[in-house]
């Protein structure tokens, strides 16, 4: 098992020099976990921010060989549970395929004073098997 942490040049760079947004665990058969940090996103609207939150998580994965259909795990952070369906709605957009685990948290804040949401994601990339 080998650990590589990237901020790859061909998706939206990180707001903060503080982290990496992308942890890969690649194993020897050559499949490989994503864990992701948690994106957030300019924009006015919970919609609009969801909306380039998943734009960034899709180009993340595909900078590591790996598409939306290859999440397995992701977690929310809202600052305002009541707009859950409306979050929902911009999800399933993205996510079209069976879904995959999840959770979902209601928070104060977040690191900008401006982010509505956060999501960070775990992905499964496939190995020779």
């Amino acid at each position: 098992m080998h650990v590589t942490l990237d901020n790859p040049a061909s998706a939206p760079q990180p707001l903060s020099p503080y982290y990496s947004q992308v942890a890969r665990v690649q194993h020897a058969d050559g499949s490989a976990l994503l864990f992701l940090s948690g994106q957030i996103a300019e924009g006015t609207t919970l919609t609009d921010q969801t909306r380039a939150v998943f734009e960034t998580i899709a180009a993340l994965l595909k900078a590591h060989g790996a598409t939306l259909a290859d999440i397995i795990n992701i977690r929310t952070y809202l600052t305002d549970i009541t707009k859950l369906d409306e979050y929902g709605t911009v999800r399933r957009k993205f996510l079209t395929g069976t879904p995959p685990t999840s959770m979902t948290f209601e928070v104060p804040r977040l690191f900008r004073p401006e982010a509505l949401i956060e999501v960070e994601v775990v992905a499964a990339v496939r190995g020779t098997e």
